[in-house]
């Protein structure tokens, strides 16, 4: 059966026990935890450890799964394909998520941009929740834009306006066991979300190759779709 996991913000402060209370009353089945607060606080329920862990090699698999009873590990986005592949064959490929498409979050910031140009407020207490009303984007040097998003500490972070696949290496993780793969959306329309899980769905099926629903990614999205970290060459020793 389908089942519902949320994610808690990045950063967990003290005295910030609040949020997590409020994530935990969502019931949901299980939490993507982000950091070794969010570890302690919701060690009695179900969890993948996400991204911000940092896991890339097996002794770190280990740790987090041993120590921490994790269901399963997001494989870190520091990792090129080569090095992806060594991570599967050296520890069990069944323990592991791996985010197949995403807006990569390039800077997450303790500064919130929402409340310092929409607002005459000062923090969340006065600020009239501007993000709750406006979309902002932020403009690189390239002109490329980028999406900002505000979490419910008022942190806000900026995700690349370009979006990421690893579609072409699917076939080659599946080979070597994986079976969990992770789709990400920012601000997409609900029929882009529903014709992007189609075309994933389709590729872990068989029914398209991983080339085929590159060139359909890049056709959908005005600013087109990168290969990221996973498509850098990497150096074997």
């Amino acid at each position: 059966l389908p089942t519902i996991w949320v994610a808690p913000p990045r950063i967990a402060k003290p005295g910030e026990n609040w949020i997590l209370q409020q994530v935990r009353a969502s019931e949901a089945d299980g939490y993507l935890v982000r950091n070794y607060d969010q570890l302690q606080f919701f060690a009695q329920d179900r969890c993948i450890g996400d991204f911000s862990l940092n896991v890339a090699n097996p002794l770190t698999a280990d740790y987090f799964q041993q120590r921490f009873g994790l269901e399963r590990l997001t494989a870190s986005y520091d990792l090129n394909i080569t090095q992806l592949e060594d991570l599967l064959t050296s520890s069990p490929p069944q323990r592991f998520e791996v985010t197949i498409h995403q807006h990569m979050p390039m800077f997450h910031m303790e500064h919130c941009v929402f409340c310092a140009f929409l607002s005459q407020g000062t923090d969340y207490t006065n600020c009239g929740r501007p993000c709750e009303k406006h979309e902002v984007k932020l403009k690189d040097r390239v002109g490329s834009e980028h999406v900002l998003k505000a979490d419910i500490g008022c942190r806000n972070t900026v995700f690349n306006g370009t979006a990421q696949t690893g579609a072409e290496y699917v076939q080659r993780l599946m080979e070597l066991g994986l079976r969990h793969f992770r789709i990400e959306f920012v601000n997409e329309t609900p029929e882009q979300v529903s014709k992007t899980i189609h075309c994933y769905s389709q590729l872990l099926q068989g029914k398209i190759t991983g080339s085929q629903l590159w060139r359909e990614l890049k056709l959908q999205n005005q600013l087109g779709v990168t290969r990221g970290p996973m498509g850098v060459s990497g150096l074997r020793s």
